[in-house]
């Protein structure tokens, strides 16, 4: 008979807060990556436009979404977290409602509105998290919530799968992604974290601290910017999922193997970002080699598998290998963020970051689009984003230690 106190008890950060910002984030997932999984077919397919069309839609997306993504932490730290928070929630809707549209450009401009909003929520999110928890605490909940927020995308992956398979017309399918939506806006709207001005105090449910620096350490100011420097330069190699997909699907000439292929690249990232929490202390060097570096050599892979005519079932083990780069990527970027940030201003940092990995993502799909063109090969657009994701490892392997705290 098991006694009642023998069960073990949740960690300490996984507080309701916690738990409620990261069913949020699983239920947008839900949401948003079933659109992103069919919004390709419907424009091209349906709509009937051109691919290189596609390419735009993604450019739009992306580059000014950066914009929105800093705005958004920093209106977070001036009017509130979560009001701002859920504000661009309850507008990301718009990428359902891009299955309505008759016209090309009609379907890109609500589909770019809805990923705006996207970036625009995302920095307060974090913010809410980080106000949340204490600093030793974060690589945990970061892990929790990205390992939630990847389900969602796993679960949509899945269901969208069936429901192309039994040929539900892809409006409906479209509809049907604003039900999590919403579910997502009310459950963020139930975190006690997130009031106007609360961030830069301490937090009535006891768990930010009042003593925390109102300045940034020079050297942390250093780290800081070089951090930003490297997910930059990550973005340019952080090409759309779907390039392995379209790989995968051309060298097996299948889609359910496309398919599987981004089950478990997300399957593998989840899982990474659950365990990271107890297996890590040097965030920076985790960053740079799990991360930066082991998405490069998941690039490098991708390249040599094609480039040599290996055995193409030997895609799966690097894209895993891609999906474990992502969580620690995932992970740890914030949390570092939050631990070099003053106390009150995570707001503007996670915009930040926010901003420079979509600038890079805006530039990283051009390149890889047009690289595939010079030879129809996968060849140049793989090594392209191996190099470039080596040396953002290198920009941050090369940061000089703090003295203040080991982040």
């Amino acid at each position: 008979m098991i006694e009642p106190n023998s069960v073990t008890p949740a960690p300490r950060w996984l507080n309701g807060n916690v738990w409620l910002i990261s069913l949020s984030a699983t239920f947008a997932d839900l949401g948003y990556q079933a659109v992103l999984a069919i919004f390709p077919l419907f424009l091209v397919k349906h709509l009937g436009a051109p691919i290189w069309l596609f390419g735009v839609s993604t450019a739009i997306s992306y580059g000014p979404g950066a914009i929105w993504g800093y705005l958004g932490g920093r209106m977070g730290d001036r009017y509130g977290q979560k009001r701002v928070a859920i504000g661009g929630n309850l507008l990301i809707p718009l990428l359902s409602l891009s299955g309505l549209a008759a016209l090309p450009f009609q379907a890109i401009g609500l589909f770019a509105g809805g990923w705006w909003a996207r970036n625009f929520r995302t920095a307060p999110r974090r913010s809410m998290l980080v106000e949340s928890t204490q600093p030793e605490h974060r690589l945990g909940a970061f892990g929790f919530l990205h390992a939630l927020d990847i389900g969602g995308g796993f679960l949509a992956a899945v269901i969208t799968a069936i429901l192309v398979w039994q040929n539900v017309p892809f409006t409906i399918i479209f509809l049907l992604t604003i039900i999590p939506l919403l579910l997502s806006s009310l459950v963020l709207a139930f975190v006690r974290a997130g009031a106007r001005g609360q961030s830069s105090k301490s937090s009535k449910i006891g768990v930010a601290k009042a003593n925390e620096p109102t300045a940034m350490h020079a050297d942390h100011k250093s780290l800081y910017f070089r951090l930003l420097a490297a997910t930059a330069l990550y973005g340019f190699s952080a090409f759309d999922f779907g390039f392995p997909m379209l790989t995968v699907n051309q060298a097996l000439n299948s889609n359910v193997l496309a398919v599987l292929a981004y089950v478990i690249f997300f399957g593998f990232s989840a899982l990474t970002a659950l365990a990271l929490g107890r297996i890590t202390r040097n965030s920076v060097r985790t960053l740079a080699v799990f991360g930066y570096l082991a998405g490069g050599i998941g690039c490098a892979g991708m390249a040599a598998v094609w480039g040599f005519h290996f055995n193409p079932m030997l895609f799966y083990p690097v894209i895993a290998l891609m999906g474990l780069a992502l969580g620690v990527i995932e992970t740890i970027e914030p949390t570092i963020v939050s631990l070099l940030m003053p106390h009150g201003k995570s707001g503007g940092g996670m915009g930040a970051l926010t901003a420079f990995r979509s600038i890079g993502l805006f530039l990283a799909n051009i390149m890889m689009g047009l690289l595939y063109g010079v030879q129809d090969s996968w060849l140049l657009p793989y090594i392209y984003a191996g190099v470039v994701a080596a040396v953002a490892a290198f920009v941050l392997l090369s940061a000089p230690p703090l003295r203040h705290e080991a982040v």
